[in-house]
């Protein structure tokens, strides 16, 4: 049996033991999110599923309603690796996501490409809410990714306009973000995608819509920007497009939401 499979395998197994996930992590503002230990045993399955990118080892960033972190996990053996600056930068597609979707509109930050670029409806949108540098940054750095990483309970900001980050969605409305990091930025969706499948807070209902005219993805990634002859950015068809990556998986075989 091969690595890869054996991988996998673990990955899955780990995942079914912890199925329904636990909430509550970050104390009563939290109480509607999934808690770390679940959020890792979701992300290890995501990982492991995902072929796409470059195979990397990821961050994964909760954050409720009001933008506050409740949980960061990482799917590798340490803090180290997986690429250091995604812990942040899962955080900030956490606090996108939440920020920019509603509870009958989900946007993905893959959906926020093409709006902010120069000339775009949304052109600055990246500038509009800074990082919280100092909770981003405390210390210290050996319990990032862990139960008691510093960002937990703090509000994180942050506007990050590529794949990975989606709006949760349980049932009743949006109740936060999920962020990740770590491979390229379509791998980043695919796997995002996979864990808020995994955690089960893609229930839309039927009610919540989007732009990406898959009624079964709303808020689905989008390829379908073409060169530009003037040169620069190149123009997305229906202006939410993002860029293709390399080794770029097949967004519309993503489980459709609930």
């Amino acid at each position: 049996m091969s690595a890869t499979i054996q991988k996998s395998l673990l990955a899955a197994a780990a995942f079914s033991i912890s199925a329904t996930p636990a909430f509550g992590q970050g104390g009563a503002q939290c109480s509607a999110l999934p808690d770390h230990a679940a959020l890792k045993a979701a992300l290890d399955a995501a990982v492991a599923e995902e072929a796409s990118g470059l195979n990397l080892d990821m961050w994964a960033t909760l954050v409720n309603r009001d933008g506050i972190v409740c949980a960061v996990a990482f799917s590798g053996s340490d803090r180290g690796a997986q690429w250091p600056g995604s812990r942040v930068i899962s955080a900030q597609k956490a606090n996108t996501a939440n920020a920019f979707s509603l509870d009958g509109l989900a946007l993905s930050t893959a959906n926020l490409y093409s709006v902010v670029q120069p000339g775009g409806s949304l052109y600055g949108l990246q500038h509009s809410n800074p990082v919280n540098a100092a909770a981003a940054y405390k210390g210290p750095p050996d319990k990032f990714g862990r139960p008691n990483d510093p960002l937990v309970n703090q509000p994180v900001g942050g506007v990050n306009v590529f794949g990975g980050g989606l709006g949760l969605y349980d049932g009743s409305g949006i109740v936060g973000g999920l962020g990740l990091s770590g491979d390229t930025s379509c791998a980043d969706h695919m796997i995002a995608w996979r864990v808020r499948h995994n955690l089960a807070l893609d229930v839309f209902g039927g009610s919540v819509q989007g732009v990406s005219g898959d009624p079964e993805r709303p808020d689905n990634i989008i390829y379908d920007i073409e060169p530009n002859p003037a040169g620069g950015t190149g123009v997305s068809a229906g202006g939410f497009g993002h860029p293709e990556c390399p080794n770029t998986g097949d967004e519309a075989t993503l489980p459709p939401v609930q």
